[in-house]
């Protein structure tokens, strides 16, 4: 049976030889990230409060470095926490603020606007022009639907509370993941190298390290870059006098998470406010001008701060982000682009790398068992090269 196996290999052309070789090698690959996709999902809640211990850990952890410096690591950690969650909390509570004290003045004009709206719908003067009945049969439409699904609305309604509890369940858990990555990273690291054979630590090591730059880069950058298109976002509303700057300028600041689709929806909303509170003019207004400020953030701003290391093409964003979308929904938009760019980055970085010396055809093996340096501790190797600070 094997001599005829044989034969039908030697016997097969070289050019199906090796598609069948790839073809095997990508099933396995498939499948093992089919695997990955499939735990992740039993397991959703607990994915996301890892992941968002790591952005916590990669925009605090610079901050909690310098404070290291004049204080012990556990106060700093401590107090760099500290700081980010009162920042967060006071952006919040401005951005609350600032909607209860305009929100009557906001619901006044919204309606004069809406009015003004159907005004110029009606008069032909837009493209588009649409009647007065065609208006109030789609009112009629809506009000019927909302009716005749009050029940489905009523459970999603619960469903939503539930998920509220879930958030918070989340958000927990990620703040007390922070606190020990933050104290005590680099240990956690170097233990976890110590449990792998030593012939493919350094490969580990390698790629963990890799892994992490760019993920801390793009969490960083974005974090940078959503922050100026905010205060650029606000300077324009209020030099346009639009109700409600703040808070959607906070809006424009969340959409820069979300790449390719998050700064559209943000200006399509600021844009209807701008339209209910000033009229035409001021929406236009609005729309060009954050439009010309995601144009200096993707030719100007991104190149600067995150540099080369986050480096994707536009397609593979947008694939990223659609299938993100469809499997997670905004979720899935938010996170796909950094778990692309880490996955590329940490595949670059092993299809570099010289593989691991294999002994196995060096002659006969020795008679002793392996010895203890197989399973000797890493000291002092870590993601940025930095002793740890204990061994």
């Amino acid at each position: 049976m094997s001599d005829q196996s044989g034969h039908v290999e030697h016997t097969a052309p070289h050019w199906l030889r090796a598609i069948a070789g790839v073809s095997w090698r990508l099933l396995v690959v498939v499948a093992a990230v089919s695997l990955v996709f499939y735990a992740t999902s039993r397991v959703q809640l607990l994915f996301i409060a890892v992941f968002m211990a790591l952005v916590f850990t990669a925009v605090l952890r610079p901050l909690v470095d310098t404070l290291a410096k004049v204080m012990p690591r556990a106060l700093a950690t401590g107090l760099g926490l500290l700081s980010g969650i009162l920042v967060f909390l006071g952006l919040l509570a401005y951005v609350a603020y600032s909607i209860v004290n305009q929100w009557n003045a906001l619901s006044v004009t919204f309606g004069d606007g809406i009015a003004e709206l159907l005004t110029y719908l009606e008069s032909g003067r837009l493209p588009v022009q649409i009647t007065n009945d065609q208006i109030n049969e789609w009112i009629a439409t809506a009000q019927q639907w909302v009716q005749d699904h009050a029940g489905e609305i009523a459970g999603q309604a619960a469903t939503r509370a539930g998920s509220v509890v879930e958030v918070f369940t989340a958000l927990a858990l990620a703040i007390f993941c922070s606190v020990f990555f933050l104290a005590r990273g680099r240990e956690m690291w170097t233990w976890f190298l110590n449990q792998l054979p030593t012939r493919v630590r350094e490969t580990w090591h390698q790629a963990g390290g890799v892994g992490w730059y760019t993920f801390s880069g793009y969490t960083r950058g974005t974090v940078i870059i959503a922050v100026t298109d905010g205060i650029f976002a606000f300077i324009l509303l209020s030099v346009l006098r639009v109700p409600l700057s703040a808070p959607l300028a906070v809006l424009v600041l969340i959409g820069a998470f979300i790449p390719l689709v998050g700064a559209p929806a943000a200006m399509i909303v600021a844009m209807i406010v701008a339209l209910a509170a000033n009229g035409l003019w001021s929406a236009v207004a609005v729309g060009v001008g954050i439009a010309l400020i995601g144009q200096f953030e993707g030719h100007v701003l991104q190149p600067i701060v995150m540099g080369k290391q986050v480096s994707l093409h536009p397609v593979v964003i947008a694939l990223a982000v659609t299938a993100g979308t469809l499997t997670a929904g905004i979720l899935g938009a938010v996170i796909a682009v950094p778990l692309v760019a880490v996955a590329w980055s940490v595949f670059a970085k092993l299809r570099t790398l010289e593989p691991p010396t294999d002994h196995t055809d060096a002659g006969p093996a020795p008679e002793a068992g392996p010895s203890d340096a197989e399973r000797a501790p890493v000291r002092g190797r870590t993601t940025d090269g930095m002793s740890p600070e204990v061994a």
